[in-house]
């Protein structure tokens, strides 16, 4: 495990874009914070540091809780907030995304945690004060536990 604390929105996007650039197609993220605690802020860091052209449009896909986004590797972005019940999560066609050829990134993936793969990256987000955060990365099984060796 490994923790890191965010001072403002941008150090937030920062530490999404250091990450990206250590990920690899099939990678799946799994985030978890209250609301406002920096979950859609982090992932455009993420979409920044793929390549993804329209990064700064990325906002929360709660209305279509999934979003496709075109980068160096595709980045898949699942909002789950809204879902009331996980059963609707099978009209989505979620299990074509996790584990495919592009980046998952689960926003309230603690709605799905039994649906998710036994190896993924899961992202804790706290609120410490009004703009700081703390930032728990959890590696789940032995390629996350090497992707995080590389992060400083």
């Amino acid at each position: 495990m490994k923790a890191f604390i965010s001072k403002s929105p941008s150090e937030t996007e920062k530490l999404g874009k250091k990450i990206a650039s250590f990920l690899t197609k099939g990678d799946v993220l799994a985030l978890i914070g209250e609301l406002g605690s920096g979950k859609t802020t982090f992932t455009k860091g993420i979409a920044e540091g793929l390549g993804v052209k329209t990064a700064k449009y990325v906002n929360s896909p709660s209305f279509v809780i999934i979003k496709e986004h075109a980068g160096r590797i595709p980045l898949f972005h699942m909002d789950l907030y809204r879902l009331e019940d996980i059963s609707e999560l099978d009209t989505t066609g979620y299990e074509e995304y996790v584990g495919s050829d592009g980046i998952c990134v689960i926003e309230w993936a603690d709605k799905m945690s039994y649906l998710l793969p036994k190896e993924h990256i899961r992202i804790e987000m706290y609120f410490k004060d009004v703009n700081e955060r703390l930032i728990k990365l959890i590696p789940k099984g032995a390629r996350y536990k090497e992707l995080l060796g590389k992060i400083k």
